[in-house]
């Protein structure tokens, strides 16, 4: 079993809601994302999505945009992004989570990238642009290298949607909390806790809820309703908020004030 399905099922056990960080590989370094990634976990992360840098991020707000091109002009690759990989597995046994979008899967060749994915020590990959009705080829390369696939669910997605995220995600559902592109946001959407009943309700697999979590009173909100929140936007800009040298404090405390600790 792959370390993101142990996770949910330790969550569920500990009755706890878990922490996804989200940090774009590259940004400042490649290197640097290798401390970063260390100090959030010794935060409390209990698991890390570590983002492909793409040009054309449609699902990122501003934040993670800047980043993304800040990491491709220093010229962050795929290759640089297995590397952090693995060292971080050399460093720990945090479960790891490949988020991208599509074309660059595509671009390294789906299966040539599931096999150095599972090499380098990542459980899943998170292709937002991906719906199910189009992942055939990438599911199966997944699957064939042991990689679970998650898929997202929006505010909007009807019951039959709901149902058919539910069976295509192996690991968990990431629900994102709110209509529009990923950022810190001082408030949550009013509806979304009434919403998260509901979905649920509705689904057999973990669910994890991002999309503009940045403080710990959305921890409080969230936490008997979801399995996971994602926290992104709030820790790439931290890191981006000073020199290199300080980005790994400073994206640990972002982690530690979400967890009230």
């Amino acid at each position: 079993m792959n370390r993101v399905r142990t996770l949910f099922k330790r969550l569920r056990k500990e009755k706890r809601c878990g922490l996804i960080a989200y940090v774009t590989c590259g940004d400042p370094t490649p290197d640097a994302t290798i401390e970063i990634v260390d100090a959030l976990v010794r935060a409390g992360a209990d698991a890390i999505e570590l983002g492909l840098p793409f040009s054309d991020p449609i699902a990122d707000g501003p934040v993670i945009q800047a980043a993304a091109q800040r990491a491709l002009q220093r010229g962050t690759t795929t290759e640089d992004v297995f590397r952090i990989a693995r060292a971080v597995r050399e460093r720990s046994d945090v479960a790891l989570i490949a988020f991208s979008y599509l074309n660059p899967i595509l671009r390294y060749g789906v299966d040539r990238f599931a096999t150095a994915a599972a090499a380098a020590g990542f459980d899943s990959l998170l292709l937002t642009d991906l719906p199910p009705e189009a992942a055939a080829e990438v599911k199966t390369a997944a699957k064939a290298h042991g990689l679970g696939m998650t898929f997202l669910l929006a505010p909007t997605s009807s019951d039959a949607r709901i149902a058919a995220i539910n069976r295509a995600s192996d690991d968990f559902v990431y629900y994102v909390s709110t209509t529009g592109v990923t950022g810190a946001r001082r408030d949550l959407d009013p509806a979304l806790l009434a919403r998260l009943d509901d979905i649920r309700g509705k689904l057999t697999k973990p669910v994890a809820v991002g999309f503009g979590i940045s403080k710990h009173e959305h921890t409080l909100a969230l936490r008997d309703r979801c399995d996971a929140i994602v926290v992104g936007s709030a820790i790439v800009r931290a890191i981006a908020d000073g020199d290199e040298a300080g980005a790994p404090a400073r994206a640990a405390a972002v982690v530690r004030d979400i967890l009230g600790g």
